[in-house]
C-alpha cells in the first residue's frame, strides 16, 4: 500500500528562490511535451512520453541553457505525468491535459527517491542543501519519492512511501452505517450527529472582499501580486479546516467499526441543483469516500457501498415500508404504515446498516444485497482486498 506524508517545510529566501525556478521549468516542460505530442497526433504519428523525452534530451541545453541550474528531475518527471494523464484519459478516467499557465496551475516539482535523504527532522534535497521539516516522516517502508509543492505562500513536500508490514489491528465486530448530508454532514445509525461547519460559509464575506479588490488592481502590479497572495491564503485556510473535519471523521469511523456502510452518491448530478451546489461542494462528499476506502485497509476495517438507487431515505427502518412522496424538505419520516416517526438522516443511516449487515454477511464474493428494494448488487471492499491506492495524510 503507499501512502504519502505531506509535510510543511521552512525554506531560506535562497531555497524559495529555487523552488519557484524548479516549478517553472517543470511547468515549461510540460507545455513542450504537450505541444509536441499534439503536433505529432496531428500529423499522424504515436507520440509517448519515452519518446518525447529522448528527443527534448538531445536539445534541452543547446535551446534551454539555464537547465543546467535545475536538477533533472524537475525537467524529466513531466514526461512520464504527461503519459499517465494521456493514459487516463484514452481510459475515460479524466479529461484531456491542458497546458499550465503561471499563477493558474498548482507550482511543484519531482524528486527521485535516490535524490533527497533524512536528517532528524530534516530533509536534504539536491542543490539546495538542508531544510527543516515542521514535523517527522511518520510511516515505516520504502521511500518511492516526493514532490515539493507551493500553497499560497508556504511551501510542502509530499513522500510516497510503500507501507508493507502492516499487520491486521483486532477489533470487536460492529458495523455503522453512515447518512452524509448537507445540514449535518454525517448522522451515524448509532444516533451519533457530526456536525457541518461550512468552512466556506464562514469566510465568504473575506473572499468576496478580497476577490473584488483583486479585480480592481492593475495586473502584473506589486499590490495585485499581494493581493493574490491574500486571496490564496483564504482559500487555503478554507481547504485546511475541510481537511481536518474529514480526517477526523473518516479515521474514527476507520478505527471504531470494523465495517462502515455508505451510499454510492452521485456528486456531478447533486451538483445540478443550484441552490444546494455550493453546500454540497462544500461537504466533499468524494473525498470523504477516499479518505475511507485508504483508511480502512489501514485500520482492518470493511467499507460496504450501496447502489445510489437504494431509497435510504424513503424506506421504513421499522418495517420496511417506502414512502414514495417523501420531499427532500421533510426532514422527519413519518411511516404511513406503522406510524414510526423518525429523523429522516436517522432513519437513513439504521437503512444503510441493515443493507450493509446483508451484504458483508454474503462477503466480497456474493451476488448482491438481498435487500428487495435494491436494484443493483452493493459493493464490498474488503480489508483482507491489496489495494494500491495513493493516500494523503
Amino acid at each position: 500500500m503507499i501512502l504519502s506524508h505531506r509535510i510543511q517545510l521552512d525554506p531560506t529566501f535562497k531555497q524559495r528562490s529555487y523552488f519557484s525556478r524548479a516549478c517553472g521549468t517543470a511547468r515549461m516542460v510540460w507545455n513542450h511535451a504537450l505541444a509536441e505530442w499534439n503536433r505529432q497526433h496531428k500529423a499522424g504519428g504515436k507520440p509517448s512520453g519515452i519518446k518525447l523525452k529522448k528527443e527534448f534530451n538531445a536539445i534541452k541545453y543547446q535551446s534551454y541553457p539555464w537547465l543546467k541550474s535545475i536538477h533533472r528531475d524537475a525537467h524529466s518527471q513531466p514526461f512520464s505525468a504527461l503519459q499517465t494523464a494521456f493514459t487516463r484519459f484514452f481510459h475515460k478516467k479524466s479529461k484531456r491535459p491542458k497546458f499550465k499557465s503561471r499563477g493558474k496551475c498548482r507550482d511543484s516539482f519531482y524528486a527521485a527517491n535516490d535524490q533527497f535523504r533524512f536528517e532528524g527532522q530534516r530533509v536534504r534535497l539536491p542543490l539546495v542543501g538542508c531544510i527543516r521539516m515542521r514535523e517527522s516522516l511518520r510511516f515505516n517502508g520504502k521511500i518511492i519519492g516526493a514532490t515539493v509543492s507551493r500553497t499560497a505562500d508556504r511551501w510542502f513536500i509530499a513522500i510516497q512511501v510503500e507501507i508493507t508490514d502492516h499487520k491486521p489491528v483486532s477489533k470487536p465486530e460492529s458495523t455503522v452505517g453512515v447518512d452524509l448530508g448537507v445540514k449535518t454532514l454525517a448522522t451515524l445509525s448509532t444516533g451519533e450527529l457530526v456536525e457541518n461547519k461550512r468552512p466556506l460559509q464562514g469566510f465568504m464575506k473575506r473572499l468576496v472582499r478580497c476577490s473584488r479588490r483583486l479585480s480592481r488592481s492593475r495586473k502584473g502590479s506589486r499590490r495585485s501580486e499581494k493581493t493574490k497572495r491574500r486571496l490564496q491564503r483564504i482559500h487555503d485556510n478554507i481547504a485546511n479546516i475541510r481537511k481536518d473535519i474529514t480526517h477526523k471523521l473518516t479515521t474514527q469511523l476507520c478505527k471504531e467499526y470494523t465495517c462502515v456502510v455508505i451510499e454510492d452518491l452521485s456528486v456531478k448530478e447533486m451538483l445540478g441543483n443550484r441552490r444546494l451546489s455550493r453546500s454540497i461542494s462544500d461537504v466533499s462528499f468524494g473525498e470523504i469516500r477516499r479518505q475511507i476506502h485508504y483508511k480502512s485497509k489501514l485500520h482492518s476495517c470493511d467499507l460496504v457501498v450501496v447502489d445510489r438507487w437504494f431509497p435510504s431515505s424513503k424506506t421504513c427502518s421499522s418495517c420496511g415500508n417506502v414512502k414514495q412522496d417523501l420531499k427532500l424538505s421533510d426532514r422527519t419520516y413519518l411511516c404511513d404504515s406503522c406510524g414510526l416517526v423518525l429523523d429522516r438522516d436517522f432513519n437513513a443511516a439504521l437503512n444503510l446498516r441493515a443493507a450493509g449487515l446483508a451484504e458483508h454477511a454474503r462477503g466480497p464474493e456474493g451476488s448482491g444485497c438481498s435487500h428487495k428494494a435494491i436494484t443493483k448488487p452493493c459493493r464490498v471492499e474488503s480489508r483482507t482486498k491489496p489495494c494500491q491506492h495513493l493516500g494523503t495524510i
